[in-house]
Order: C-alpha cells, then sequence, then structure tokens
C-alpha cells in the first residue's frame, strides 16, 4: 500500500534533510579546533548521550531499558558496535580536520561494496552477476587510487569497514535509532569523560580555555550528531528502502563536492579515474538493486491477482 503524496513529500524531506546535514559534517568539526579529534570525539559521546536521554525522557520512552539489560548478548553487541562507531567517529574527524574530506568521501561512496562483501564473507551471501561486477570495479577502484596516493587509501577503507561492520551489527541487534544510539554512547559515556578528565589534568583541555563560544560548540556536538539520525528515522518509516538506498549516497556527493571546492582539495587525474571507477560500481549496484525491486513487486502482484482468481467462486450458467 503507498503513502499519501503529502507523507512522500515528508519522508523525501527528512531524507534530504538527514543526509544533507551528514554531508556538510565537513563544515562543523573544523569549527571545534583547537580541540583535536579525541577530545571532540570525547564531547561527541559526552554530549549525544544527553541530547539523546533528554529526547527518551520527553517521549517517556524507556521501557527498553530493563529488557536490554536482561539481555547480555545484546549488551555485548552494543558494546562492539559502540567500540566500532568510536573508531568511525574518531577517524572522521581527523581526517576532515587534516584535510582529508576527499578521501573520507571515498569512504562511504565504497561502504555499500564493503557491506556486500561482508554479506558474502561473513554471511554467505549469493550474489547477483551485477554484484559482482560492481565488486570487482571497486576493487579495481582501489588499486587505482592506491596508486594515485602513493599509498593504500586507507583513511577510505577504514571508515567503509568499520561503517560496514557496524551496520551489521545494527541488523543483528535490532534497536531502534535512538534507543540504539543511547545504549551506544552509554558504553562510551565513561572511557569518554575519563580521558576529558585526564587532559584537564595535562591542562591540555580547551572545553574551558577557549572562550564559551567554544565550549558551546563542543557542547553542540550532542546535536549535531542526534539531530541527523532524528531526521532519518522519520524518513526511514514514509520511504521505500529503494529511495532511501539512492538518498544514501547525498551524504558522500556532499562531502565530495566540498572537500573538491571549499577546501581545494587536490584531485590528479588518477584519482578522478580512481573515483569514476567507484562511481561506475555503484551505478551498477543501485540499477541492479531498482530492477530487482521491480522484479518483485512484479511477481508480488502477479501471485496477489493468481490467488484471487483461485478464490473466486466457479460461474454457473443458467440453462436457457
Amino acid at each position: 500500500m503507498s503513502l499519501p503524496v503529502n507523507e512522500h513529500r515528508a519522508g523525501l524531506a527528512y531524507g534530504f534533510a538527514a543526509y544533507g546535514l551528514w554531508g556538510t559534517f565537513p563544515l562543523f568539526w573544523p569549527l571545534l579546533e583547537p580541540a583535536g579529534a579525541l577530545e571532540i570525539l570525547a564531547h561527541r559521546m559526552v554530549w549525544s548521550l544527553a541530547v539523546v536521554a533528554v529526547i527518551l525522557l520527553v517521549m517517556r520512552r524507556w521501557a527498553w531499558i530493563p529488557e536490554l539489560l536482561r539481555q547480555p548478548k545484546r549488551l555485548g553487541l552494543l558494546a562492539v558496535a559502540a567500540t566500532v562507531v568510536s573508531v568511525n567517529w574518531g577517524l572522521y574527524i581527523w581526517g576532515v580536520n587534516a584535510g582529508h574530506v576527499v578521501e573520507t568521501s571515498l569512504g562511504y561512496f565504497i561502504n555499500p561494496l564493503v557491506t556486500i562483501a561482508i554479506g558474502v564473507l561473513v554471511l554467505r551471501e549469493r550474489l547477483r552477476p551485477l554484484q559482482w561486477t560492481a565488486v570487482g570495479i571497486g576493487v579495481a577502484a582501489v588499486l587505482v587510487l592506491a596508486i594515485g596516493y602513493g599509498r593504500l587509501p586507507w583513511i577510505a577503507l577504514t571508515l567503509a569497514f568499520s561503517f560496514a561492520t557496524y551496520g551489521f551489527i545494527k541488523k543483528k541487534v535490532g534497536m531502534g535509532g535512538l534507543e540504539s544510539l543511547a545504549a551506544e554512547t552509554s558504553v562510551q559515556f565513561l572511557p569518554a569523560v575519563g580521558y576529558l578528565v585526564f587532559l584537564g589534568t595535562q591542562g591540555n583541555a580547551t572545553f574551558t580555555t577557549e572562550g564559551p563560544g567554544h565550549a558551546a560548540l563542543l557542547m553542540t556536538c550532542g546535536l549535531v550528531t542526534a539531530g541527523p539520525l532524528i531526521a532519518f528515522g522519520a524518513a526511514a518509516i514514509r520511504l521505500p528502502l529503494s529511495t532511501i538506498g539512492l538518498l544514501q549516497y547525498l551524504a558522500p556527493v556532499f562531502q565530495f563536492l566540498l572537500g573538491l571546492v571549499y577546501f581545494h582539495e587536490a584531485m590528479p587525474p588518477e584519482r578522478w579515474v580512481g573515483f569514476g571507477l567507484v562511481w561506475a560500481a555503484l551505478a551498477l549496484l543501485t540499477w541492479d538493486a531498482l530492477h530487482s525491486a521491480h522484479r518483485t513487486r512484479t511477481a508480488t502482484r502477479t501471485a496477489a491477482t493468481a490467488a484471487a482468481a483461485a478464490a473466486e467462486p466457479p460461474r454457473t450458467t443458467t440453462p436457457a
């Protein structure tokens, strides 16, 4: 059953807001300097928990906590998810502030390819021919980019693998976005606070030394983290998965354009070739996903029509 037009438009607006905000993150993290990447990461963990806790309090969504505490396996998975996303967040902040915005965008471009690789290696999923072709092109792209950079694009690869692993664990856990973020930042909270206290004792913390404006910006890390997640949740319940799949490319596109146009990062010819191969692989994946979804919808409609016809009582004819 299709959603009303206004609901679909609202979903698109929320989706553009979520991925648009994620795509403009490279503009935010430099504002937090002279704080280092680890200090920014620690503040992000602390203030994200504060923001999410307030939201859950207002919405009265606490019933999941006692149930979660009775599930040690689920708690363990959330702890692993918190660790993996900490690596992702920290490396992304460092990469942006160190002048690698274009390479960080590459990480989120190749993330769908890494997700497919995890599906094959871990879940033993079988790929369609076009998916295999896309993965092969993705591997070729990494080789070309390694030649172009003079090294493996380790920032992009680490971001892609950490985020794909995080997504895999989140799927296993099966929690809502806000609840999951609350649980993960609860795991992160004590180490983050401990690190901030350590920085303070060493005289290296910037929260209280760079003025109230800087402190306020560090505190907004919580809103910056929770805001897009809330918008994404609102989009996810209003849009089909195929549309969400297309919208996900907005964030790395914005990041790439910011790196190229705003931060003026270098893009020699071999990097253009490497990125072009990645984009070709993504185009194949997108076309294959849309084609597969269309075939599934067609088969479902055909089966429903056949079932309805079979359920009809046989027609009888009255003798003349």
